[in-house]
């Protein structure tokens, strides 16, 4: 038979009398919204991915933005990262730093070049804009892939020295900057390959080739409402 215990008041107690345990709860984890083919979204994952941090990754469609990601971010953009306690961070640099200070076993923020990573967030983001998009810009795509050619030989002659732009290894200022390049070279993937850089592709095949790269490009289906959790990295 059970063996019966006494009670705080002195009661007999069974086992049988014990409320049930309580229900198991999920974890929440944050939520990212993402667009997959967004630099600023790629090197956000990377991060992720570099920590080892899960998320719940919410694949949107531009076109069509759902008004979850809206409520939390009203300019609209991607990533968004929405954390448990209801703090929203909604700048791609500081999901990468959020996700490293949670765990960096990569190191990566030991190497941060924030003058190049502006460099990169600033003027060559305008120039690559108005290479890739120059009929929603009404620009010269050749004058502008010009300037853009301008600071990747800049990139070139760092990496001639290390193969990497910060350190004699992979840190943050490479995983920032490596998405844009990688944006830049898909515009005319036959044009660039000519281009007298030999440091830049081999920094660029590399990241194209590696486990981190594959880790952050698997495809999913957009995000509705109701829609299965997507665990990411997966």
């Amino acid at each position: 038979m059970p063996a019966e215990t006494l009670a705080s008041d002195g009661a007999r107690t069974s086992p049988q009398d014990a409320p049930p345990p309580a229900p198991y709860t999920q974890p929440m984890l944050p939520i990212l919204y993402s667009f997959r083919r967004c630099p600023y979204a790629i090197r956000a994952r990377s991060a992720v991915v570099a920590s080892g941090i899960p998320v719940e990754l919410r694949e949107i469609v531009l076109r069509d933005k759902p008004a979850a990601l809206l409520a939390a971010s009203p300019k609209g953009t991607v990533p968004v990262l929405v954390l448990p306690d209801g703090r929203v961070i909604d700048q791609s640099l500081a999901i990468m730093h959020w996700a490293l200070a949670t765990a960096d076993p990569l190191d990566w923020l030991a190497g941060e070049d924030t003058d190049l990573i502006a460099t990169n967030d600033g003027a060559f983001k305008h120039h690559l804009d108005r290479y890739k998009y120059a009929d929603r810009h009404a620009t010269d795509p050749i004058e502008h892939r010009a300037a853009a050619t301008a600071i990747l030989a800049d990139l070139d002659t760092r990496l001639a020295a290390t193969g990497h732009l910060a350190s004699p290894r992979v840190t943050l200022t490479d995983m920032a900057i490596l998405p844009f390049v990688r944006q830049f070279a898909q515009t005319d993937r036959a044009w660039f390959d000519t281009l007298p850089l030999p440091a830049l592709h081999d920094w660029l095949g590399r990241y194209l080739a590696s486990p981190l790269f594959a880790a952050v490009m698997p495809k999913f289906a957009p995000w509705q409402p109701g829609a299965p959790t997507v665990i990411f990295p997966t």
